[in-house]
């Protein structure tokens, strides 16, 4: 009698371990848990921590609450400005609603990477080459609003999409290139013109200044001296005064003066009407 007792306890205590282990579950801190039961949804999502399923009768579901990294294959399209491009993206989203990501969409992983893949190549076709390459904070925040409106619905949250890159034609790069070197071009002209006129306007204001004092060019001349002579070269310096070019130019001009032919009122013509007044 006692035998049977002892084994029937036994028995039950086997029983009841395998139940247990069958039964037994662990949700992770950043799972929660969904049960089925007999294909239907329980309302109460299991917390992190131990939990207890029927075997054969309850499915649990853990579904990950972290934030998901998920990269956007390159996709090719047509800008609005008729240039072909490359652009590839990532995506970060997580799941805020359990029971939703297990239930309204059959793999949510999947519907956002292909929500995302059709959302960039609209935005692509929407946008201008200069957007995709200077504007790119704005073309997120469109794509984050097209992304996040479906995918409310599936219980995810779009936390964040950036375009990663942007891949041109090599022709297009040469291009542009191009442009920018003949706008670097346009720009150094531009400011050695503003320069020259610039230092026009100083020389102008030195040479009315100098004009009123005349020693002053002579200091001028012996500045320009001491500059030469500090470099280490066989530069022959002759310093020429300026009243001398003065003098020259004033006998130059009292030469040609003196070398012009007399005019029909010198000695010659003078004494004709005389000659012509006593004949009469």
């Amino acid at each position: 009698m006692v035998e049977d007792l002892v084994v029937a306890v036994v028995a039950a205590a086997s029983a009841g371990a395998m139940y247990l282990m069958a039964a037994a579950r662990v949700v992770k801190q950043y799972e929660r848990g969904v049960v089925l039961r007999l294909g239907r949804l329980r309302p109460e999502v299991r917390q992190p921590g131990f939990t207890l399923i029927i075997p054969g009768v309850d499915r649990l579901r853990k579904v990950n609450m972290q934030i998901v990294t998920m990269p956007v294959p390159a996709q090719e399209g047509i800008t609005r400005d008729n240039v072909t491009v490359r652009v590839d993206a990532v995506v970060y989203f997580k799941v805020v609603n359990a029971p939703e990501a297990v239930i309204a969409v059959e793999d949510y992983r999947f519907a956002v990477s292909q929500m995302a893949q059709t959302s960039l190549r609209s935005i692509i076709g929407k946008s201008d080459l200069d957007d995709l390459l200077s504007n790119r904070e704005k073309l997120n925040q469109g794509l984050e609003l097209m992304l996040d409106s479906p995918a409310i619905g599936w219980g995810v949250q779009i936390d964040r999409v950036e375009i990663k890159d942007v891949s041109l034609p090599e022709t297009m790069k040469r291009s542009m290139s191009r442009q920018a070197e003949a706008e670097r071009e346009r720009r150094a002209r531009v400011i050695n013109a503003d320069a020259e006129l610039l230092a026009s306007k100083k020389l102008a204001e030195a040479a009315a200044t100098m004009s009123e004092q005349p020693s002053a060019l002579q200091l001028r001349l012996l500045q320009t001296i001491v500059a030469v002579a500090a470099e280490k070269n066989s530069t022959l310096v002759l310093p020429f005064p300026v009243e001398l070019l003065r003098f020259l130019e004033r006998a130059d001009v009292g030469r040609e003066r003196s070398e012009r032919p007399e005019g029909p009122e010198g000695p010659e013509g003078s004494g004709r009407p005389e000659a012509g007044a006593a004949s009469g």
